[in-house]
This record gives C-alpha cells, structure tokens and sequence, in this order.
C-alpha cells in the first residue's frame, strides 16, 4: 500500500527516539477491549489501530464510519486528519510534540503504560464540524524497542461542551499513576481557580467511570470517609453541582 505522508509525520520523525528505543516488550498485541474499558468514554465513540510504519489502520471500529458518514473505512491516518477542522491542525501537531517530550522525561521504558489525551473538531456525517475527546495508547513494540502499533480512541463529546481547551493530558494506566497537563492556548478567564491533587485527580476519575464512593474506597484502600471528603473537594474545585457538571468540568480542564 502506498505511504501517505500527513502532518504528523515531520513531528514523528523529529522524536524518532519514541518510536525506536531500547526498551523492549513482549510481542503480544494488547487487547483492544481491555483498554477501552479503562478509558473515559462519555458518549458515542469509535477506535482504531495505527501501524506505525506506514501510518495505515486497523481494527477500526464500526462506528467509525456511522459518525463521519463515510461510506468506506479509512485505511489511511491521512484519512482521520482530513476530518479533522484545518484550524485545529496546528494544535494537534503541537500537542503531539509535547507527548513525545513528556514521554521522553518519563522514561520511555513506561510507554506502554501512558495514555493522551487532548481535545479538537472533526467534521461529522451532519456535514458539521464537532468536538471529540482524542485519546491515544503506544500498545506494542518488538524485541528491539521499535514501537509498532497505537491505538486512538475518539469520544464525540459534542453533547456535553463545545469549548475546547487546549490541554494535553498525559496520565498513567494500569498501576501507574502519572498525570501531567500543558495549556496550548492562552488560559482561559472562568477556568479553574485551584488545581486537584494527585489524589482527587485519581478519585475524579474513577467518579466519572461510575465507581460509588465506596467502591473507589475499595479499590484505592481508603476510608470511604476520606473518599467523600475528595468528592466534596472535587465537585467544590469544579464548581459542580452533579455528576453531569463535574464531567463537563472535567473535559473543560483538562482533567480526562
């Protein structure tokens, strides 16, 4: 198949140590399931398997086509960025470089346990331009540290804001617990005065996946007292009255 270049290719190739390093893994794929169930998924959403040599796909999910009114199933990453709105482009390449540097500082012998995440519009089957939650996975890599798959998931979130905030997330899978954020835009006026800690970070996210307080308790063996105290905290922080505001509140922050 020929190789379509796009714009992510200039960002790849200037961090190629990402792609190619001495940190090796089993060559067994990671299911694609067990990973979409510890994502944030909040409405309709969709998933693909990037090869990285070529930039060709796999694996697409059937809602792929159904969400961008395609008739066939891209085979190309050059196809997925053609969605997206040609003034997100540059955010989306900056927000690409920041990953890969952020990767590099954590150590690139973690990468498969790391997930991005950052926000941008892409046009729809309604001929409409809307906003989607991007989520992103380094899933395999051969015996001599050169990356060979990524898994992309993307959330319309369209439904529950419109405003992007041009943060990039890098947070921890698995038993890592890592979180980073970095703002690509001016910060904006109504934001979110005070930051959540680490741990109300971690409680937050497990809100928003459903969890009751007293199975986050469970799960991060705390007393359930401390873990209301984080939810008190977390929707105060936000500004949240619900569980449908503190997830608006999240995405708006950055905090998924």
């Amino acid at each position: 198949m020929e190789y379509k270049k796009h714009i992510l290719t200039d960002v790849w190739e200037k961090y190629s140590e990402a792609l190619s390093n001495k940190y090796s893994t089993a060559s067994i794929p990671v299911q694609i399931e067990h990973l979409v169930a510890e994502v944030f998924t909040s409405g309709p959403f969709y998933y693909y398997v990037i090869n990285i040599s070529n930039s060709t796909l796999s694996d697409c999910s059937d809602d792929l086509i159904k969400m961008h009114g395609l008739t066939i199933f891209p085979v190309h990453l050059k196809d997925i960025i053609d969605l997206i709105h040609p003034d997100d482009l540059g955010f989306v390449m900056e927000a690409e470089a920041w990953t890969i540097e952020m990767y590099k500082m954590i150590g690139f012998e973690h990468q498969l346990k790391l997930k991005s995440g950052y926000c941008f519009r892409m046009k729809t089957g309604n001929g409409a331009y809307e906003l989607f939650h991007h989520q992103a996975f380094h899933t395999l890599k051969d015996e001599n540290g050169k990356l060979l798959q990524a898994l992309n998931i993307h959330t319309n979130i369209h439904h529950i804001t419109r405003q992007n905030n041009y943060i990039v997330t890098i947070s921890g899978i698995g038993n890592r617990k890592d979180f980073y954020q970095k703002q690509l835009s001016p910060e904006k006026k109504d934001d979110v005065v005070e930051r959540l800690t680490k741990r109300e970070i971690e409680v937050l996210n497990m809100l928003v996946k459903g969890y009751t307080d007293r199975e986050v308790a469970n799960v991060l063996n705390i007393s359930f007292h401390t873990v209301r105290t984080h939810h008190k905290n977390i929707l105060g922080k936000t500004k949240s009255k619900n569980s449908a505001e503190l997830i608006k509140r999240s995405l708006e922050n950055g905090y998924l």
